[in-house]
């Protein structure tokens, strides 16, 4: 009896930081972040896609939801690109061949890039993988997903369907 309640107890602990830890503040800025493509050729900076909804997803190679949240992540760019989301895949290995290996079994249809100095991801104060952060046209944070299952899949979508239905403020 003892074990299995020490099972079940190590069970909810895995779980705990998915539901409760919370990274970047809701409603405040998003950090803007400096990130290089994953063969090092092209810089981005988060800056650059203000005015668009962004869906910023931070994965490693060894992240089994991450490879599970790809083939979600590529429908989405699919389907509300041109209504004016961006996704941002920032992945957080410090060896690229890791990325590469990963890219080559799950392919992105959308930007990836690097941040193997984790400035970014600190900046966002990521606690698990994948971290996702759905951020308003003005910048501003409005929602924040630790991990992945396939049933929020739809959950993610209206929340990124419902920014881009919002006006963006003007200044």
């Amino acid at each position: 009896m003892n074990q299995r309640i020490l099972i079940l107890f190590c069970a909810a602990l895995a779980l705990f930081p998915i539901h409760t830890v919370r990274a970047a503040k809701i409603g405040g800025k998003a950090p803007d972040c400096a990130l290089t493509s994953i063969n090092d050729t092209q810089h981005y900076d988060l800056k650059q896609f203000h005015g668009k909804v962004l869906y910023v997803d931070f994965w490693a190679s060894w992240c089994v939801p991450c490879a599970k949240s790809f083939p979600f992540l590529n429908g989405l760019d699919h389907d509300l690109k041109d209504k004016g989301l961006q996704i941002v895949g920032i992945n957080l290995d410090q060896a690229p061949e890791d990325a590469k290996a990963f890219l080559a079994k799950y392919p992105a249809d959308f930007t990836v890039a690097a941040d193997a100095d984790e400035k970014c991801a600190r900046d966002f104060n990521v606690k698990a993988m994948p971290s996702s952060y759905l951020i308003d046209r003005n910048g501003v944070i409005r929602h924040v997903h630790m991990g992945f299952r396939p049933g929020e899949a739809e959950e993610l979508r209206v929340l990124a369907e419902q920014l881009l239905a919002e006006q963006p403020e003007q200044k």
